[in-house]
């Protein structure tokens, strides 16, 4: 059996950050790209005045991923 790494200060960092983040994911209306909107917890009440994300399936999300349409926005 092969011993379980330390965790690095990275993945601590990235833990602990991981619990103050929102995030939505989301087909455009057209349906054209995927978006994955992320911003901390004190942004949530700004995710509610962009525009609406539609439902995407796992298929969808595969689908748009491998076509290289998937957009990042930061929520502040």
């Amino acid at each position: 059996m092969e011993p379980v790494p330390a965790e690095s200060p990275i993945d601590d960092l990235l833990e602990r950050l991981g619990t103050h983040l929102v995030w939505r994911i989301g087909k455009t209306e057209s349906g054209e790209a995927l978006v994955v909107r992320l911003g901390l917890a004190h942004a949530t009440a700004n995710f509610a005045s962009l525009p609406r994300l539609h439902n995407a399936s796992d298929e969808d999300i595969e689908a748009l991923v491998k076509a290289g349409q998937v957009r990042v926005e930061w929520v502040e």
